[in-house]
């Protein structure tokens, strides 16, 4: 199994940043290729890819500043993608998002769902620029 793990560095207060992110309501606004459309059903988020609909939720703790976010095809396969946002010094703050391979999952795709977290963690700095 393999793992992957992207930080940025921001300019930009701990609240706000936590906040935004834990939002789930913003998440198409900064994971554009993850989240192409948000929508709930029955009060249940899910989100709409080019992989198709997948269950969505985040369980947030702000005095951690962790971010667990799920997603999956049904409310019983749900992968984690663990994340938090860290104080640093001089009002910055570090978001990391970690992802991981499922046994299932083809290296290829991994890859190509990496670069896209990349081009995502593009968004966050611009928003937070």
């Amino acid at each position: 199994m393999q793992a992957r793990t992207v930080t940025a560095v921001l300019d930009a207060p701990r609240e706000q940043v936590f906040g935004y992110l834990a939002d789930v309501e913003n998440l198409p606004a900064w994971a554009t290729e993850f989240a192409r459309e948000l929508k709930f059903e029955d009060g249940k988020a899910k989100v709409v890819n080019g992989l198709g609909e997948f269950y969505f939720s985040i369980e947030a703790d702000p005095e951690t500043g962790v971010i667990d976010m799920y997603a999956g095809p049904t409310e019983e396969e749900l992968a984690v993608f663990p994340t938090r946002v860290v104080g640093l010094p001089g009002g910055k703050v570090a978001y990391s998002f970690t992802m991981f391979q499922g046994p299932e999952m083809p290296d290829e795709l991994f890859e190509s769902q990496y670069e896209a977290l990349l081009r995502e963690f593009d968004n966050i700095r611009d928003r937070f620029a």
